[in-house]
């Protein structure tokens, strides 16, 4: 165990070797000169051997103080940066965040943010992770990251706090051969006949169910036949005429020369990105981060947070 009173202990010493006054030292350190010499002598009979020599010239080290000295020097220094790390850290100024984005907030939310939040906070480690919405809750509960960037409905309860930072027009990818092709905007009960390229409900519980309850709205059922992890892979299968897929009109910029994307008529708003944060493990850093992302992000529409923690990526 680390005996913090020595370190103490040792600091006096080097003011009043500094000093060379013991008067001049408690006034340097702001204390009364008897503590300040009762210190001193316990760290004499702690270490058994005399470091100071007093007399009416003033105080002087001993052989066996002047070899200690820089050392003790030394350590000084390592604790006072030490103490200065240790408030940095606690205003959010040091330390190490670790964001867990899915894919398309990778794409899109996430890096003009971080360029700036680097050059503002240049003693932080930012990491980011690629996770599928379903994983945001267990891995903020478990502590692996710090921040989740989800497609996730939002939540507001004792575990969690979330907010909206985009959402985007729902838009159809199809062959740039397919009849539709052509159409300025595409009526979402056009789709009812269509080979769908669905988003895997397992990742993304949320955004699966918003599809897919827009589609009853439309009175069909979708017609799936595959099922893929994310919007690239989407477009990839769309590309290679295996159907046609519904996605942000934001992730256009994804689709090759053969596929192109085509926002639906209705006004389908989908969530896109939800900043979900543990209300459990608090961090300044952390809340440094949320509120500058969210002082850029987009406005999307308010929509009513959820009340259970267990929905959060669950459903």
């Amino acid at each position: 165990m680390l005996n913090f009173r020595l370190f103490r202990h040792l600091w006096l010493f080097v003011v009043v070797a500094e000093e060379k006054h013991f008067g001049r030292a408690a006034k340097r350190l702001g204390m009364s000169q008897p503590p300040l010499t009762e210190q001193i002598q316990t760290l004499e009979a702690a270490l058994k051997v005399r470091l100071l020599e007093r007399s009416r010239r003033g105080t002087t080290l001993t052989a066996a103080g002047a070899a200690i000295y820089p050392v003790a020097r030394k350590l000084a220094d390592h604790m006072q940066q030490l103490e200065m790390a240790v408030r940095e850290a606690a205003a959010g100024q040091l330390g190490v965040l670790t964001i867990g984005a899915i894919s398309s907030a990778m794409l899109d939310v996430l890096p003009p943010y971080l360029d700036k939040f680097r050059r503002t906070h240049p003693g932080i480690t930012v990491g980011v992770k690629e996770i599928d919405s379903v994983d945001a809750a267990p891995m903020l509960r478990s502590g692996q990251i710090d921040i989740a960037l989800a497609r996730l409905e939002l939540i507001d309860d004792a575990e969690f706090g979330s907010a909206p930072l985009k959402e985007d027009r729902l838009a159809v990818a199809l062959p740039s051969d397919h009849p539709l092709a052509s159409t300025t905007r595409i009526r979402l009960s056009a789709l009812a006949d269509q080979n769908l390229i669905m988003f895997a409900r397992e990742f993304s519980p949320d955004y699966f169910d918003s599809l897919t309850a827009a589609c009853r709205e439309s009175d069909f059922t979708p017609r799936i036949v595959h099922i893929v992890r994310t919007v690239a892979s989407q477009v990839a299968f769309v590309g290679c005429g295996q159907g046609v897929a519904l996605i942000p009109y934001s992730m256009r910029k994804l689709a090759p020369p053969n596929v192109v994307v085509r926002p639906v008529k209705e006004d389908i708003r989908v969530p896109t990105a939800t900043m979900v944060w543990s209300k459990l493990r608090p961090s300044v850093l952390a809340e440094q981060f949320r509120t500058g992302l969210l002082s850029q992000a987009d406005k999307p529409a308010p929509r009513r947070a959820k009340r259970a923690a267990a929905q959060v990526g669950a459903r």
